[in-house]
């Protein structure tokens, strides 16, 4: 059961593998189906802890609008309220939600590690470490526990042993999300900070530096293109191609960027079933969307890389 544990949840100890051909052949299916399916518990865990934490910081968000005034005490969800409109749509910030996890993360770890010391015989580091790796699914295998031949209130201390592995992983599992996604914003201030003037003045050097001998009349402008209109403006790419020039590949794909934007729309929204909706937020991210735990975090939390 143990063993199906660290099988299942990731850390591969690898204090106990199959020996024969035909249990290595049963662990492949068997670890398939089981891996895929605790991965689907981790994201149904993560979606339900995230919707609780936005809950309640939701709930501790609307007190202090009512104390400061923002909000009447007798306000309804629902309401025409303009100030009611956008605490519906609220979010928590990512950070407030990255500390609850640290912190619950923390306290899970220490509590396993005070089960651990005087039962395996560790130093509380030395647990503390233990709980890190087993947490993290790194599982180096060096510190194992549950192995010993026999121990105290043996039936009690494996139940433990399975009920805080599976709530570390679940927590470490979220908090590792949360911290990508603050990645994923610093990168975005970054990428930002560094599109400056001297990244425009270099632009430029290198596009006249790939003009044809041909020159238009009129100096490009640059367009701000919407996937939401099909609208484009006329552009000297658009008559150095009429004119027979010939041009870049660069300057053909700027060229085409609407047609295949629109393209790339509709087949979003083909495949969703409806018409996908676009917020400010998601328009400036260019990281937005995501599969999987990180589309779970982007719709629960709010992007706060705008903030910075």
């Amino acid at each position: 059961y143990f063993f199906s544990t660290a099988l299942f949840c990731l850390p591969g100890f690898g204090m106990t593998t199959p020996a024969t051909v035909g249990g290595k052949i049963f662990l492949i299916f068997y670890g398939l189906i089981g891996c895929a399916g605790t991965i689907l518990f981790f994201n149904l865990f993560l979606e339900r802890l995230i919707t609780v934490i936005a809950y309640i910081m939701k709930s501790c968000h609307e007190r202090q609008l009512r104390r400061k005034g923002v909000l009447p005490h007798n306000s309804r969800r629902g309401s025409g309220g303009s100030e009611v409109d956008s605490l519906a749509g609220w979010k928590p910030s990512v950070y407030y939600v990255m500390l609850i996890l640290c912190v619950a993360s923390l306290i899970i770890s220490c509590c396993a590690s005070a089960m651990y010391t005087p039962i395996e015989g560790w130093s509380y580091f030395d647990s503390l470490y233990f709980c890190f790796v087993a947490f993290s699914t790194i599982g180096f295998g060096d510190l194992v526990s549950s192995q010993n031949t026999k121990y105290e209130s043996q039936g009690l201390y494996r139940f433990g042993n399975f009920v805080f592995i599976l709530m570390g992983v679940c927590c470490i599992y979220s908090l590792f999300n949360v911290i990508s996604i603050v990645i994923k914003q610093s990168i975005n201030w970054i990428l930002k900070k560094l599109d400056c003037r001297c990244c425009h003045r270099c632009q430029r050097k290198l596009f006249r530096s790939r003009r044809n001998v041909v020159m238009p009349g009129n100096v490009r402008s640059r367009r701000n293109i919407s996937i939401e209109t099909d609208g484009v403006n006329e552009s000297d790419t658009d008559g150095r191609r009429l004119s027979g020039e010939m041009i870049s590949m660069k300057d053909f794909l700027a060229s085409n960027k609407v047609s295949l934007a629109i393209m790339q729309k509709q087949l979003s929204e083909t495949a969703n079933g409806y018409p996908r909706q676009m917020s400010s937020n998601s328009k400036q991210n260019g990281f937005s969307g995501g599969v999987g735990a990180l589309a779970i975090m982007n719709n629960r939390l709010a992007e706060t890389s705008v903030d910075r």
